[in-house]
């Protein structure tokens, strides 16, 4: 009997040693960095992979766990509607960043204008900005708000809305480029006075700021460059509370490459191995500071780009050139003859069609009849597939892989009248050099992400993933509660 009592004695002891062991222990980097490479085909990855160096993009692709088949879930594929996606979890039809701009109340604005807030480091008007237009938290709001706003988030870019809106409400600051001033700048939203770290920093690379970065390689270097001059002078994973602060960075030169010269030449090559070459730079960067394993990165891009026509054509491949400007032109023409409006199309952007509501009102014409009638009009061109009054995409008969998409990117009040949508490979951009991004093909939809660093496992998968499939991703490895518009799933660990 004795030995029986001995034994369950052993059992319940083991078993409460094992309990104990098995315990939740809640853990999170010290570092979270989200980098955004704006205009970055996924190809580019396995483009230029044997030129790239060891310690850049390769480490990512060699270390991290990639996901190769991440896209957009909806149009237009623009700039700031990406950043917001990303770190939001959500597509425009939720977040309200439904272009770089859009119309509200009737007026057009642009995303992150604010009038009410002023310019901080420099005379223009260039830091009239926020991202007050933004209708939804993302995750570094939510990390602020899990960490009872002890946690720091900080964003930088050469453009203002990729520096904003990933950073979100709450942010601790954002910095960007002042062209006209020559320097980073950032707004009264955040602060009334630069902190040193930027007076230092704008005063250190003044001969490289006293120019137009945008479009150089020099302009990838200076990102990299205030990335880590954040991370120091802001102590970015160091915080003295024990919090994970975050890091967003958005590289904007290859955007601005790719409108210039394409996806294809030496400009191209240049931009992205000089992207490769600074990503070393900041991972090294981040190793030193914050320590291997002590950080949570990723990477992924705000939207992706059609090839320059004219190299499809000359391979034999369709594409062409459908210039938005045109159309609207020989619609007004004719409806100025049929109704007397003169301009009944206001706006004619982002494949998004805005009609002059007033006018057509104050000629006491049924608006939704004459909406339906244009869209009608507009699919009798012979190069585009659709055109469809928003009000009605869910009843039409698009295709639903560009219906499902046409929804999530639509925001009431915000987008247009009427979508169109081209043939593939057709854009309103120059025949002979350059391209552009706002569709929903593959082209323009599909992107990298892949995560590094902590408790992350080397890997990769093929299954589809969404862009919104990020923020929550991030949020769940992080134990935090994902943003309040979210829409997407966590996609790593599951």
């Amino acid at each position: 009997m004795m030995k029986k009592q001995l034994l369950l004695l052993i059992v319940l002891a083991c078993a409460f040693v094992t309990s104990v062991k098995a315990e939740f222990q809640l853990e999170r980097p010290k570092l979270v960095v989200g980098i955004v490479v704006d205009q970055m085909r996924w190809d580019y990855l396995y483009r230029y992979y044997n030129q790239f160096g060891e310690g850049g993009l390769k480490r990512l692709i060699n270390d991290g766990y990639n996901f190769e088949n991440m896209h957009y879930n909806y149009v237009p594929t623009v700039t700031a509607a990406g950043h917001a996606s990303v770190f939001s979890g959500t597509t425009p039809a939720f977040h309200g960043i439904a272009g770089n701009n859009y119309y509200l109340n009737g007026k057009k604005v642009y995303c992150c204008g604010d009038t009410t807030v002023q310019t901080v480091g420099s005379k223009s008007k260039a830091g009239q900005m926020s991202p007050r237009n933004m209708m939804v938290t993302n995750m570094c709001d939510q990390l602020r708000l899990a960490t009872d706003f002890r946690s720091r988030v900080i964003g930088v870019s050469i453009k203002d809305r990729a520096a904003i809106l990933p950073a979100g409400h709450s942010a601790n600051g954002a910095f960007w480029f002042d062209k006209s001033a020559g320097c980073f700048i950032t707004s009264t939203y955040y602060m009334q006075d630069l902190p040193q770290w930027l007076k230092d920093f704008n005063k250190k690379n003044k001969k490289d700021l006293n120019q137009d970065i945008a479009p150089l390689p020099i302009g990838v270097t200076l990102t990299t460059r205030i990335a880590i001059a954040a991370l120091d002078g802001e102590q970015l994973g160091k915080n003295p509370t024990g919090d994970t602060d975050m890091l967003t960075v958005s590289y904007s030169s290859t955007d601005y490459v790719g409108h210039s010269f394409g996806t294809r030449g030496e400009k191209t090559d240049e931009i992205y191995l000089t992207l490769d070459r600074e990503l070393k730079v900041l991972f090294d960067a981040l190793d030193q500071r914050v320590g291997r394993g002590n950080y949570l990165l990723f990477l992924t891009a705000d939207h992706a780009g059609c090839h320059n026509a004219k190299f499809m054509n000359d391979h034999k491949m369709p594409g062409g050139v459908w210039k938005q400007s045109a159309k609207k032109k020989e619609l007004n023409a004719l409806y100025a003859q049929k109704y007397g409006i003169t301009n009944i199309i206001s706006d004619f952007f982002q494949n998004q069609v805005h009609l002059n509501r007033a006018a057509i009102e104050a000629k006491n014409l049924d608006f939704c009849a004459v909406r339906r009638e244009i869209a009608a009009k507009l699919a009798e061109d012979s190069l585009l597939m659709y055109a469809v009054p928003f009000e009605e995409v869910g009843s039409s008969s698009l295709p639903p892989a560009i219906r499902d998409r046409v929804i999530m990117g639509y925001c009431p009040g915000r987008s247009g009248d009427i979508q169109v949508i081209t043939r593939s490979g057709y854009m309103d951009y120059s025949y002979e050099q350059g391209t552009t991004h706002v569709a929903w093909n593959p082209y323009d939809t599909h992107v990298p992400f892949i995560i590094m660093g902590w408790h992350v496992n080397h890997g990769f998968t093929n299954r589809p993933v969404a862009i919104n499939d990020i923020a929550p991703t991030v949020c769940a490895m992080l134990k935090i509660q994902m943003p309040t518009g979210c829409t997407g799933n966590a996609i790593y660990g599951d």
